[in-house]
């Protein structure tokens, strides 16, 4: 199976010559959910590596907090979480009383007032007239701006890899007219054999291996349709391991009257009770061992967050490896992200191939909101300016 899909690799670079003029290939960005960089090294990928060879590879550093649907969308919009208002994967919003976002929240996920602080890379594709399918992507299926991408689908957890790539060979099948000039691809096995087994788990590469031979299956369709593109391979963060051991409970810091912990685990967004403000403070903020809170507009300027009223008025930060659980009986999973994402285990994957990339170019650890200008040169579009540095993926540019 290596030999094959090796095998199509060669093939690929030898039809990835540059379009003509006033045709670019389609632009894939494939995220893989909770790839962390060195995951690539551990030998199971021969796809990717391959990729990551005649391509251009390097560590991606997270935004703040480096949780899924926050990192999703810096990626396309090149905002960090605190600009594009995605700040958690469960969060509130002051303008919008009564309702919680969360990623299972299928109502919060469709309603473009939670998305419409940034600026997705589709939809600056679709008003310039480049039709997009951002399958999967986290925002897709709003209509963002009052824009909506022109193929879009409902996010199923269930829909088996090969079904994923096909989806997108059947879109790449239409009229060139009609043909998206954008599309992703979402792979979440890996985060969840991490979360549930840990980083260094068999399980993991096993998940690892699957991710790496869907994406032969996505090599093997284009070489069979005679169609260059440029593939951005990429991860919303990487897999720290936790332990049961490794733990701070929330009934030990406050009582249940004093507020609300929406949100446990990498870490702790606490919301006081009316009235109860400077109690709630009074237990959270002051020294803990393992971890450190901070009032919203308190917390470091490193993390470039807390200007956004949807952050909770009080955040807090265990170490990374640590857990916040409510109950100490609360189960803690093998891994987890979310943590600072200065640590190594919370890098996340890079690769990027095809026509308009150059050739064995490693760059150096770079932020994530710098993907958006890259996406912008590779569509040919004016993306909106962001957070990101045009300069930090520059090199990679044929």
């Amino acid at each position: 199976m290596v030999r094959i899909l090796l095998a199509l690799l060669l093939l690929w670079a030898g039809f990835c010559a540059p379009a003509s003029a006033g045709q670019r290939p389609p632009v894939i960005l494939i995220s893989i959910d909770g790839f962390r960089s060195d995951y690539l090294d551990r030998g199971v990928t021969p796809v990717l590596s391959r990729l990551a060879a005649d391509g251009a590879r390097g560590a991606m550093r997270p935004s703040f907090p480096s949780k899924t649907f926050p990192n999703h969308y810096t990626l396309v919009t090149g905002l960090r979480p605190d600009r594009h208002g995605i700040v958690e994967n469960t969060f509130e919003d002051p303008e919008i009383p009564g309702v919680t976002f969360r990623m299972a929240n299928r109502d919060a996920v469709r309603d473009r007032r939670w998305w419409d602080q940034g600026e997705p890379i589709w939809v600056t594709a679709e008003r310039a007239g480049l039709p997009t399918a951002p399958i999967f992507w986290p925002g897709s299926e709003a209509a963002v701006r009052g824009v909506r991408p022109t193929h879009w689908r409902a996010f199923d957890m269930t829909r088996p890899h090969a079904d994923r790539v096909d989806l997108l060979l059947a879109l790449l099948d239409l009229p060139a007219a009609q043909r998206p000039a954008f599309l992703t691809l979402y792979f979440d096995s890996v985060d969840t054999a991490g979360h549930h087994h840990g980083p260094q788990s068999a399980e993991v590469n096993a998940a690892i291996g699957d991710v790496d031979s869907a994406i032969g299956r996505l090599l093997e369709g284009l070489r069979a349709r005679k169609l260059p593109a440029n593939l951005v391979v990429v991860a919303d963060h990487g897999m720290a391991e936790v332990a049961p051991d490794r733990r701070i409970v929330v009934g030990d810091l406050v009582t249940p009257d004093l507020g609300r912990a929406l949100s446990v685990g990498a870490f702790l967004s606490f919301y006081p009770a009316k009235g109860r403000e400077i109690e709630a403070e009074q237990a959270l903020l002051r020294p803990h061992a393992h971890m450190a809170c901070w009032r919203r507009s308190e917390i470091p300027a490193r993390f470039h967050y807390g200007r956004n009223p949807r952050v909770a008025p009080i955040f807090c930060l265990p170490e990374t490896g640590w857990s916040i659980t409510r109950r100490p009986e609360d189960k803690v999973e093998g891994g987890a992200h979310g943590f600072d994402p200065y640590s190594p285990e919370m890098e996340a994957i890079f690769i990027a191939h095809g026509p308009g990339i150059r050739a064995g170019v490693v760059l150096p650890t770079f932020d994530n909101v710098s993907v958006h200008p890259l996406l912008g040169r590779l569509l040919g579009v004016p993306a909106p300016a962001g957070d990101g540095r045009p300069e930090d993926t520059a090199q990679a540019l044929r």
